[in-house]
């Protein structure tokens, strides 16, 4: 819903490019921002006018597109996800420049699981792969504590240990088509989104010591491409090819089905119980394009889309609902990719928000957002 766009205050203040074109991803670390354009990461210090510090990757053109870029909780390593279905870890050295340490799967998790048939899963007619191993793109990332989460192209995902580097689990066909994105909300419970339209809802069963399936909510007619959780937890955001966002949360039914026996073989009592699921409670409208990318900070939501625009959304305080309250301008191609500033004077002052954009034209805006 659109409602009074231009009362938000906003403005660009800066426009920089990345070496190559085609952003695919932003992230912001240590007052860094680090921009994924086809297989090159560049590092821009953000304290010193943008100017980039280093770029790494470039020995190793056949990795493909960087898609994704996460980091260890101590802010030592980075992970970056690629085309060529590896997770690279790279060492941050003081000097603000990126070393290689590893790709997972490491060497020596393979050579531990290559001798064991019982190891390999069949991916395509006629082929195998070891279970540790994605065999298509490495589309997103997320750390939790001591976890990595990984989901690809191949339809699975996989969590791996940040110290080990070992796979520990892998779960296989969790969708029926590519999956384009993933969150992890802060219990652990995981979010995955899929070009089959669905988000699925994944939790760790103690007993079993692997992720099951909860919940399936969505069904879009057309692919999810992105999803956000709000800061509170309360609810989560999907955008799809069909230029709508949703906003799913969980919520507290009754449930009037549940039948509990009376003790006889021919009777039961009908209960109403309560039972938690997640439903969907609003849809945004607003964009001509595809949802390429969701980005959640405070109240306020930033979708970037491929008609080449960034709008704002904010949440309102009497129906709780988002509306429309800015559209940022001024791209020349899809936005791919949106990450939040947090540091700095004016990112400290309430009600400020520096917002970086990235397009597929390897340009990147800044924008200073104000209620």
């Amino acid at each position: 819903m659109d409602r009074n766009p231009n009362s938000f205050n906003h403005h660009c203040i800066a426009s920089f490019k990345t070496l190559t074109p085609h952003i695919t991803c932003l992230v912001i670390h240590n007052n860094l921002l680090y921009a994924a354009s086809v297989n090159l990461i560049n590092v821009f210090d953000l304290s010193h006018s943008y100017t980039r510090v280093d770029s790494f990757n470039d020995n190793n053109p056949s990795s493909g597109f960087v898609k994704s870029i996460a980091f260890s909780t101590d802010g030592s390593r980075i992970f970056t996800a690629h085309q060529d279905c590896k997770v690279r870890v790279w060492l941050i050295t003081p000097s603000k420049r990126h070393r290689l340490l590893s790709s997972l799967p490491t060497v020596k998790d393979m050579l531990r699981n290559c001798m064991v048939p019982r190891n390999y899963v069949s991916v395509r007619r006629h082929s195998k792969k070891l279970w540790i191993q994605h065999w298509d793109t490495v589309s997103g990332l997320v750390v939790n504590e001591r976890r990595m989460y990984s989901v690809s192209w191949d339809k699975s995902f996989k969590i791996w240990d940040l110290e080990s580097y070992r796979c520990l689990e892998s779960v296989k066909a969790a969708h029926e088509d590519a999956i384009n994105a993933v969150v992890v909300s802060s219990n652990g419970t995981v979010y995955t989104a899929s070009a089959d339209g669905w988000v699925k809802v994944w939790e760790k069963d103690e007993k079993m010591k692997r992720h099951t399936l909860v919940r399936t909510i969505g069904k879009m007619k057309s692919a999810v491409n992105a999803l956000a959780l709000e800061n509170d937890g309360t609810g989560l955001f999907s955008g799809g090819c069909n230029g709508m966002i949703c906003r799913w949360e969980e919520k507290l039914l009754r449930d009037p089905e549940r039948k509990v026996s009376t003790g006889t073989s021919d009777k039961s009592l009908m209960l109403n119980k309560n039972v938690n699921d997640v439903v969907l409670v609003e849809m945004l409208r607003g964009h001509g394009g595809a949802i390429l990318c969701l980005m959640s900070v405070g109240g306020l939501l930033a979708s970037g889309s491929a008609d080449q625009t960034v709008r704002i959304w904010q949440r309102e305080k009497g129906s709780g609902g988002y509306c429309c309250r800015a559209v940022l301008e001024g791209h020349a191609k899809p936005v791919k990719s949106l990450v939040v500033f947090k540091g700095g004077e004016e990112g400290n002052s309430k009600g400020v928000v520096t917002l970086f954009s990235g397009s597929i034209d390897g340009d990147i805006r800044v924008w200073k957002l104000c209620a």
